[in-house]
């Protein structure tokens, strides 16, 4: 069982003042918990070192997936495919940050060991970032607790990873554009916690939408100052717009993007080799890699005999055209969305932790070249958009 603290001041007036009012609920439940699920030092671990193995393993399968030629099982588009791999071999395309989601590792757990499972891995637009990073922080600051009872080292981590860019690529200026897309203020929250990080490791950053950027093949990737509406290139570009989506509905960017990488015109994050992370048939890749590996969860590409199992598409976001399929094939529980046209794998079903109330908590535990901060999402049995977040204390 889940145990509680109660946090009676909310980090609400922090909050607006970031200007991150979105994340203070508009329904009768808040976005963000009055009260944070409470740790062991050791549970701490445990989830810090399940997603440094994880990573690891990540590597190998999709060093795997590169070498056996199974794109084509993962649904990567055909036209992805040479960015993917030119960036995979080039080592200067590190991996950003992602966030690991994960069952168990407190209250009781399952199974053995820390019982800890994997879920997924949001490798390439992973979101919840200043939650996990600031939110959940400033919850402890304003009810007086000492910030360090917490697994959260995640901006400081992320300026880390924007050092490690700069050293990689000295050819490159320091300029970073951030994009994602309009009218979503969860999106633009994200963004800009990441380019206070950029500024921090010495970027010069600018921010604009996506269908606002120029891109030349040519000549790199360029934004319009406001001010004098000149445009200006920039050398480092990160997207928070799924490789999948621009690969599928934007085939002419896709190859112009991949002649700017060949070309050195700009690094792109994060980069597309991400997307063989971000794919769930890597789950079922992991599974033949490592069978039976305790963080692991049985996956495969038709419903497991005899064991309850859940469906997922490969490319689904926030819980949408997942089934929870009972040991007989019948379903106990389904969720609607618009990835429906993707293959499917079914993973191994397993229970979440629970508080003393029934909701069921997910951990996500993010991953910026190295573990570094944890956070909870609370809600139903399959999570969606309507899930909340937990903070965390480590007593």
């Amino acid at each position: 069982m889940i145990s509680l603290k109660p946090l009676t001041t909310s980090p609400d007036a922090q909050l607006r003042n970031l200007g991150w009012d979105w994340m203070l609920g508009q329904d009768t439940l808040p976005y963000l918990a009055n009260e944070v699920v409470v740790l062991t030092p050791d549970e701490a671990d445990a989830y810090y070192e399940a997603a440094n193995e994880l990573f690891e393993m990540f590597v190998a399968a999709g060093q795997h997936v590169i070498d056996e030629n199974r794109f084509a099982e993962l649904g990567i588009p055909a036209n992805l495919i040479d960015l993917i791999k030119l960036s995979w071999d080039d080592d200067r395309h590190i991996h950003l940050y992602g966030r690991f989601d994960l069952a168990g590792g407190v209250g009781g757990g399952i199974g053995s060991d820390s019982g800890i499972k994997l879920i997924e891995f949001n490798a390439d637009t992973a979101t919840c970032l200043p939650e996990t990073a600031v939110v959940q922080y400033a919850h402890l600051r304003a009810n007086g607790l000492d910030e360090s009872q917490q697994f959260n080292a995640v901006f400081e981590t992320l300026v880390g990873q924007f050092e490690e860019l700069l050293a990689l690529n000295p050819d490159l200026q320091p300029t970073l554009l951030l994009s994602a897309m309009r009218d979503f203020p969860e999106d633009d929250a994200n963004v800009a916690l990441l380019g206070e990080a950029a500024r921090e490791a010495g970027f010069e950053v600018e921010f604009d939408f996506i269908d606002s950027v120029e891109f030349s093949a040519e000549e790199g990737i360029f934004w319009q100052n406001p001010k004098n509406g000149q445009f200006e290139k920039l050398d480092f570009w990160f997207k928070l717009v799924p490789w999948e989506a621009i690969a599928e509905d934007e085939p002419e960017l896709t190859k112009i993007l991949t002649e700017i990488v060949q070309k050195r015109l700009a690094v792109i994050l994060n980069p597309a080799y991400t997307l063989l992370f971000q794919s769930k048939y890597i789950l079922k890749i992991l599974w033949e890699l490592y069978p039976n590996h305790p963080l692991l969860l049985e996956t495969g590409v038709k419903p497991l005999v005899g064991k309850p199992c859940v469906e997922k598409v490969l490319f689904g976001r926030e819980g949408a055209n997942v089934r929870i399929l009972n040991a007989d094939g019948s379903e106990r529980q389904a969720v609607d969305g618009e990835y429906g046209e993707y293959p499917k794998i079914y993973q191994e079903y397993v229970d979440f932790p629970q508080d003393s109330a029934g909701n069921i908590y997910q951990a996500g535990v993010f991953y910026a070249g190295d573990a570094c901060g944890l956070g909870f999402r609370r809600g139903g049995r399959i999570l969606d958009n309507t899930a909340g977040f937990v903070g965390h204390i480590i007593q």
